[in-house]
Parts: structure tokens; sequence; C-alpha cells
């Protein structure tokens, strides 16, 4: 056995909380704390391994740094073929990193100052968010078909590794902080362990709870940084982390069968805190009398006492103990992979600390014993479980089993619905625009030649239209191993000058011109005589931890107030921006649905808030919020103050009659130009000129009696409001279409959108008509109930469904129901559901093309992501968590209801029901599926009397419950649910058709 640490494996003297070495044995990763972020950093294995290769300049030590973390990294682990590194950390990310297609030489890391260079170029392929709090550990399963990941917000996500950021299943039961996760080899069982005291084993069939072990740990007092559990390589034992035996720290065994707690490693002095397998299955002559050989497996096992034990499991001592080995708890343990090409599969490894330091330790076969081979452990496995249930592709990711024949069609359309979503987005000579690049052949290249177009001039000479090919995604394949071979230069062509010795590290894409370049000739690895850096550690057998297979013992368990009438009127701003006083008479707004306003840029210095700072705005400039529809026009206020005399509880300002008020409606080639002209002296009397331009002619003018303060026009009506307070609704070809609307004062808000013309007398009171059928939709109500107190109106809109909409000062933004007779809150910025909603989980996997734009989302600010808030909130309830997020989402439902916009009521409704089907809620699945289907009586007619209507928002419900249904098919657990909709729905739909 040989130890040493050498030292140039650092973080700069911050703790390295993980460490893992590379399948191929060539690499290792460590991960740790920075100088200012998480640190993720891979490291050449020969410098260790070798004293001669630690002193050649020319052979690098350090191969790649990555800081791309927000907060430290927690742990590093690769996949078992090599081709990605995955890292987690405080920042709630997990980044899975592959190498680049190209190399092109050596780089320098930001922020070194030039010190530290990239040997090796590995990028961030997938940046997976679903984890609500601090990730601690994560595991590849057998084959990389998953990947699972634990956090403090009480969660396991299991992640389809062949498709991210798909989640497969979120397995939540814990009520603690989930510090470990490992795979059973032969891909049945997920363990993970936490700080509730208890072990959990998942079956993968299914997803659902195994078993869960207690009774060690109900001891334990205190907690450890993680709580790193491991699996035996032949599946038959989980040794767990921080257990306890009579008042003494031990690594419990669980054994596969009926998980029984009968054996611990007894004897480290504090808690354990990393447990690890060596892959091998070892075998040797034990016991020499009876000179038989025997099979067993090797652990090391890590601890806060600063110690490592490293035990095989045909021996009830440890094989040896090393004291002392660090200056800080244990926190990471990794051996030499099986599938190692480099140095000794099994027979080394690497150790590393909280003090920032790491360790490496080489046994010899004599020692350890000789390794089983794959073939060997394979026939192990068939003999034991009958046949290995790794999981091996694709098709068996999720293995429950389908009970009826329409489930078995719809996984079939499904799967045919995203081929050919995948076959459309290649439309018209377009290159395929790459989402996943982890998905993508690193060797496939278009072909610009079969999508040209050419085309002959009349003298016959040719025409190549150019056409725009992305870029190809820089990543490589799998990498080899460090200083193998040669490697492809950039796609350039051109190569770049190198210091002498450095290797190249990416694999030859097929058809490069790799054989141009002499290939480095690999270093053959010395012979350990003397360590780099030797330490004082206490090496010898067992005697101060007298550890062995011991039986368990018995198991023991102002607003402000309104101003009063004898005080002077109270002034309050009516929008957020101060307005200076015009000093010329003319005025002229853009209304093409959106208001002129000026860019204001603010420099933001991330401090780890959610919340957006305060605006510095210009006095000398007026800004207006966006309409919430694009194509409705908004007329623009230019008064800054109301008042609120004691006669009235509010005062809106009535506008001015200016000599000149100007209008755009519409856009492009369709845009016209209102030109409203007060104070036009006609024989002695004074009236007012309205005027129609397109494309700068007059197309018609009228005149009104009255001089006008307002206009506000769509595509269908225009209006102007008069001094006398009265409305001119006009037709777009200048036609009065309604009699003079006169209001009992002045109109101080004016909006058209469609057919519908909104107005807000200076009062407060609110008026909607339908012009269209002469129709008067909401009648003098007024504005006290939502504005209170110094609340004011920052913008104001009616959408072409005739729905009002007022968003104020406080955030809040209402509508006027007039079914329910009363006015709803739409969104609120402080809203603490909309904040700690945790619905995002079910919208990563959509499609963003399916996120529909409509009034909803321009009237929620798009920068509050919703979520943000909830690992913080509820990382020890989930129930908790549950509600809220259930409750923000059948606001959004019922908001998009109110607002009549058909295609955001129908996305919100789906994103409802992927969360009841991730949820497993089927009391509430069930309900949504009754109202959608409607009673169900012979021959499909309604019952007399019935008050369920079949269309929502001009939708059928039927139609809207089939979408459901393909969201209920995704979770075979819900199968039953399923076959019992579909089949009412398919009788209903086979009565309509006989009947027709």
């Amino acid at each position: 056995m040989k130890l040493l640490k050498p030292s140039w494996v650092t973080h700069e003297g911050k703790p390295i909380f993980s460490i893992d070495i590379h399948p191929d044995g060539s690499r290792f990763a460590t991960g740790g704390q920075g100088e200012d972020s998480g640190k993720v950093a891979v490291w050449n294995m020969a410098p260790v391994r070798s004293e001669v290769d630690e002193k050649n300049t020319n052979i690098p030590k350090l191969l790649c740094q990555m800081d791309n973390h927000l907060a430290c990294v927690n742990c590093v682990r690769w996949s078992s073929d090599g081709r990605y590194l995955a890292s987690g950390g405080d920042d709630k990310l997990i980044m899975i990193w592959q190498t680049g297609r190209y190399f092109a030489g050596p780089s320098t890391v930001f922020g070194t100052g030039g010190k530290t260079v990239n040997i090796e170029q590995w990028r961030c392929v997938a940046t997976l968010r679903a984890h609500t709090g601090d990730i601690l550990d994560l595991a590849w399963s057998p084959h990389d078909a998953w990947l699972a990941t634990c956090s403090i917000d009480n969660t396991i996500i299991v992640w389809n590794a062949l498709k991210f950021p798909e989640i497969i299943s979120i397995l939540r039961g814990h009520t603690g902080l989930v510090k470990g996760v490992t795979w059973d080899p032969v891909g049945k069982y997920l363990a993970t362990q936490s700080d509730d005291k208890s072990l959990r084993v998942w079956r993968t069939v299914d997803w659902q709870e195994e078993a869960m072990v207690t009774k060690p740990f109900d001891e334990c007092g205190g907690t450890t940084h993680v709580l790193r559990l491991a699996w035996s390589p032949d599946g038959q034992y989980i040794v767990s982390a921080h257990a306890m035996n009579n008042s003494g720290p031990t690594a419990q065994i669980i054994e596969r069968q009926g998980f029984k707690t009968s054996m611990d490693f007894v004897g480290h002095r504090k808690a354990i805190t990393v447990v690890r397998f060596n892959p091998n299955i070892f075998q040797k002559v034990v016991n020499k009398a009876s000179g038989k050989s025997q099979q067993f497996s090797c652990c090391a096992i890590g601890s806060r006492d600063r110690s490592l034990s490293i035990w095989l499991t045909a021996l009830k001592r440890p094989l040896v103990v090393v004291h002392d080995m660090f200056q800080n708890s244990v926190m990471d343990i990794s051996w030499t992979p099986l599938s190692s090409s480099r140095g000794k599969s099994g027979f080394e490894l690497l150790v590393c600390s909280w003090d920032g330091t790491a360790a490496y330790v080489e046994f010899t076969p004599e020692e350890l014993g000789t390794p089983l081979t794959q073939d060997e452990m394979n026939s192990l496995h068939q003999r034991i479980y009958g046949k290995s249930l790794a999981i091996s592709n694709q098709r068996t990711v999720n293995n429950t089993i389908i009970e009826n024949p329409a489930m078995l069609k719809l996984q079939q359309q499904q799967n045919e619905q995203r081929e050919k979503l995948a076959a459309k987005k290649q439309v018209n000579g377009t290159p395929t625009k790459i989402k996943n690049p982890m998905l993508t052949s690193p060797t496939e290249k278009p072909n610009p030649k079969a999508q040209q177009i050419e085309t002959r001039t009349p003298d016959g000479r040719r025409r190549i239209t150019p056409l725009c090919i992305a870029p190809q995604v820089d990543f490589g394949d799998i990498p080899r191993p460090f200083m193998s071979s040669s490697l492809p230069m950039s796609s350039s062509g051109s190569a770049q000058s190198e210091p002498s010795g450095t290797p190249r590290t990416s694999e030859p894409v097929q058809g490069s011109p790799s054989s141009q370049h002499a290939p480095v000739k690999p270093l053959t690895s010395s012979v350990m005589t003397s360590a780099p850096t030797t330490i004082p550690a206490n090496i010898q057998p067992m005697k101060a931890l007298d550890s062995r297979f011991t039986e368990k013992s018995k198991a023991t368990s102002g607003t402000k107030a309104l101003s009063k009438p004898d005080k002077p009127p109270e002034r309050i701003s009516l929008t957020t921006l101060s307005t200076s006083k015009a000093k010329e008479p003319d005025r002229s707004t853009l209304q093409d649905g959106t208001t002129p306003s000026p860019a204001i840029i603010t420099k933001r210095k991330f401090d780890g808030s959610s919340q957006p700072g305060p605006k510095r705005i210009r006095k000398d400039k007026t800004a207006l919020m966006t309409p919430v529809v694009p194509a409705q026009v908004t007329p623009v206020v230019t008064q800054d103050v109301i008042t609120r005399p004691a006669l009235y509880p509010i005062m809106l300002p009535s506008p001015p009659a200016e000599k000149n008020i100007s209008l755009q409606v519409g856009g492009g080639e369709e845009a016209v130009v209102l030109e409203l002209e007060n104070n036009i002296q006609t024989a002695g009397m004074k009236l007012a000129g309205l005027k129609c331009r397109r494309g700068g002619k007059v197309e018609w003018e009228t005149v009104l009696s009255s001089r006008g303060t307002l206009l506000a026009g769509s595509r269908k009506v225009l209006c102007v409001s008069c001094e006398d307070k009265s409305l001119c609704v006009l037709s777009t070809s200048g036609r009065r279409l309604l009699p003079g609307l006169v209001l009992s004062h002045p109109t101080a808000i004016l909006h058209c959108n469609g057919y519908h013309v909104m107005a807000v007398t200076t009062i407060g009171n609110l008026f909607v008509w339908n012009v269209q059928i002469s129709k008067v939709v909401i009648k003098d109500e007024s504005l006290l109930p939502i504005m209170s107190g110094d609340v004011t109106i920052k913008t104001s809109s009616v959408t072409e469904q005739g729905v009002p909409i007022f968003s104020l000062s406080n955030g809040k933004v209402f509508t006027f129901s007039v079914a329910l007779g009363t006015w709803s809150t739409l969104s609120d910025v402080h809203n603490s559901l909309q904040q700690c909603s945790d619905h995002q989980s079910v919208m990563s996997s959509l499609d963003t093309s399916s996120q529909v734009k409509g009034p909803l989302a321009s009237l929620q600010d798009q920068g509050q992501r919703s979520g943000r808030q909830a690992g913080r909130l509820f990382r020890a309830n989930h129930s908790l968590q549950q509600a809220v997020t259930l409750g923000h989402l059948e606001n959004q439902v019922s908001a998009a209801q109110m607002l009549r916009s058909s295609t955001e009521h129908k996305f919100w409704l789906l994103t409802l029901v992927r969360y009841l089907v991730q949820e497993g809620l089927e009391a509430q699945l069930r309900e949504i599926c009754d109202d959608l289907l409607g009673p169900v009586t012979s021959q499909g007619r309604l019952p007399k009397g019935t008050t369920w209507e079949p269309e929502v928002l001009g939708v059928c419900k039927r139609s809207l419950l089939s979408d459901v249904l393909m969201e209920v098919g995704s979770n075979l657990r819900l199968q039953r649910l399923y076959t019992e909709y579909q089949e009412q729905l398919d009788l209903v739909q086979k009565w309509k058709d006989s009947a027709s």
C-alpha cells in the first residue's frame, strides 16, 4: 500500500466537497468552493501516480477549471461511459458537462490573470432546474439511463439522462434534508438517506417506496454535511452513513433480503460521512488453513474523525485504518472504475477533505485480491438475480405494466406526435434548431448543397440564394484517455501554436483531418517508489478501533386616510412618473396597441435578491405602461395629479381641450391618423373638426359641436370625448354609429378595442358599451372598491371581448366581472401564491412554443418567476407547498376565464392537470374530468333542466377533456382513471356520430 497527498490538488485553500475518478482512469474531477463561486476542476491522474510525471513541466496537472456554478459545488460524478460529468451545488442547479468537439489550443481561465490554463475544453451542455434547495448528492444509474439528485428541499428527482431535462419522477417522503443517494447495481432499487433519521429504498418499477429503515438512526444526534451511502457491487448490501450502535458511530449494513439491519462497521470515533464500495468483486484465499478461494467486496469509509478505514467483507476487522489523514472531516471517496484503461483498475483510491486537500492510496493485488472479470460479474448477477435488471435502453425507462389496449394506443400516439414534432422543426430548408445538443450525433453535419436554392438569370448565369447555416454544436464524443492519441484542431483548420509537450484532449471527429497532425507519444506510468508529498499518517491494524461485524443490540425506538372635508384637497399622482407642463399646445400619441415611452436603463448588481430594485425616473419624460392587449388603443393622459375633494372619494383629472390632438390607430399599411382641431371659428361659432388621414391623404372629415378632449380608436370604431360630457362614437369611415352618449361627469379615461368602448368619468365611474349591438355591458360601476387610500391608476385598458382591466400603483390588477357583479383580482406582484408556486417542474418539459401570449401574460410581470420563494419557505412542508402551487394554478385558470382568453384558459388548465398528474391527485383530476364530460345519458341527449354548459369560452368542453386525458395517460399509475373517462367520451362520440 502507498499513500501520498499531492499538494497541487487544491481549491486555493477552500474546501473540496467531492472527488470522482473518470472511467478511463486518466483524469479525475473535484468540486467545492472557489474564490467567489462554485468550482469544478478536472485534473490529470498521471502526475498523481508518478513522481517523474509530476516533475515533468510538459505534463499538465490541471486540465480544466469550470466556474459556472454561482455557489459552492457539493458533488461531481462521471457517467459510467465517461461522456458526461454532472455537478450539483448550493445554487440549486445540476450542470451536465461534455468535452468540446474541436480543440483550438490551451486557453486561460477568466479572472486568473493568465496563471490558470485550460488544457481541455469542457462545456455545459444542459442545466437542470427543478430543485428548490441546495443539491448535496447525485448518482448515475447503471448504463446511464437515469440521473438521481437529492436536495435539502426533502426531494429526490430522477432525470431522464437520455433526454435532459425531462423528469422521470420526483420522490417525496423524506421529512428532512436528503443528503445521499445510491443506485442498486442491477437497477431495481434506489436508496436515499436523510437528516430525518431514515434510509428509504425506492422501486424503479413505479417509483414507490419499497422499505424504510429507521432503527439504526434513532440514537443519532447532530448532523453531517453529507450522508453518502453506498450499495455493494454484488447488490447484496447497502452500507449507510451516520448510524449509531450503543452510542457509538457506525456504518450500518443493510441486507437486500428483507432489508435487515443485523450487522455494522464499528469503530470510528465520530460520525460516518461517506461510504464508497470498490466497483470490483475480489477473490483470494482468506483462510490459509482451508486453502479455499473466497469472493468478497471492498469498502472504504470516511468519517468526521479525519480517518479512513478499508474493509473486506470476508474479514471481521478492517484491512487498514489511516488515522489523522486530514485536518478536517473526510468528504468524499472515489475508486478507480472497472473500465479504467490507465493504472490499476480498482486498486487506486482518491479521498478529499473539508480542509481543501486530497489524498491518493494505492493497493496491490496481494492486499485486496484478484478482481473478477466483467463476464464473471455478469454471471454472478445472473446466478443471484436470474438476469441483469440494469436499464440498458430508453424503452425500459418506464416499465409499469400497461393494462388495456387504449393506454397502449395512447402511448404509441404520443411517440408518433413527438416524432412528427421533430420532423416539423425543419421547414423550407431551415436547419433544425437543436434544443438538446446532448441528443445530437457529434458527426452530423448539414449539407447546404442539398438545400440551396438556385436560379438562372435571362443571360444564363447562375444565382444561388444565400442560406444561413447555423453553427455546428461544439460538443464532442466520449473523451479519450488523456495523452492517448492525436486530436483534431478547430474547424477553421488553422493550427495554433502550443507549448511543447502540451497534449490535445478532444476525440477526433469523423471526417476530420486528424492524420495530418503528429500523434503525441503516450507517457508510460512510472512505478511509485516515493510520494511527491508524504504525510505523517499513523497506519496500523485496527488496534484503536475494535471494529468487527457485531450483532445488533435491542432496538429502541394605512393605507393613508382620505382627506377630511375641512382640509385642502389631497393631490395624488395619477401615474408613477412625473410629467412636465406642455409648452406646445399640440400633443400626439402613437396608438397601435402600444404607448411610446422612453427607455429607462439601469445597471443592476446581482446580490442574490429576487425583488427588482427601484428605478430612477427622469422628471422631464412621460412613460406609461404598455397596454395589455397588442391590438388595443390607449390614449395618454398628460396630467400628473388627481384631486379628491370632500364631495367625491375619487376625483380623476379631466383632460383639457387642447388646440390640436392627434392619434394613430393601427399599424403598417392599414394605419390611420386622427387629427382633432378645436376652436374653429365659423360664423361666430366655435366648432371642432375631426380628420382621418391614411398615407398622408385625408380620407374623411367631420365636425363636432363641442370641443374634444380625448381620442380613442380601434380597427372597428372610433370615439371622441367632448367638453360637454358627451361621447361621439364613429365608424372607421366617419359614420356616426350612436347618438351622443351623455355622462354625468367629464371623461377622464377613454379606450376602444374591437367593437367595445370603455370610458371612466372623473369621479371614477366605469362604463363599457358594445357598439356592434348598441348595448351597455357595464353601467356606472364605481372604482372605489379597488382604489382606497393613495392608490393611483397606472394603466387601464379594455379587451376585445369588452373586459376592463386596471393596473394600480400598489401592484394589483383588477377587472370587473359582469357575471359575478363584482371586482376580481387578476394579478398581484405581492401575492404569496404567485411568488411561491412550484409548478416549473411540469412546465420545463413543455415546448416553449405552447406557452401562449394573451392579456393575462402581458398583465403579469414576466420577470416574476414563480417558485423563487418556494424552496426558502416550504422546504420542510411539502403539503403546504403543494397547496400553494395548486392555489396559484387555479387562480390562473380563473383569471384567464375572467378575461375570456380561451387560449390562455386552455394553457393554464392543462398546466394544472400536468401538476395534478405529477402529484398523483386523483380526486382533483376526477372533478375536472366530471365538469368537462358533463352528464352522460342514453343517446347522448342532455337532460332537461341541466345547468351544465357544453362550451367554455367558445371551446367544446369534451374536446378539452380529450386533451386532459392525453395528459392523464402519460402517467401509467392513473391509467384506470384514463380508461374510465375515455370509454365514456368514446360512447358520447359514438352516439353523436350515429345521430348525425
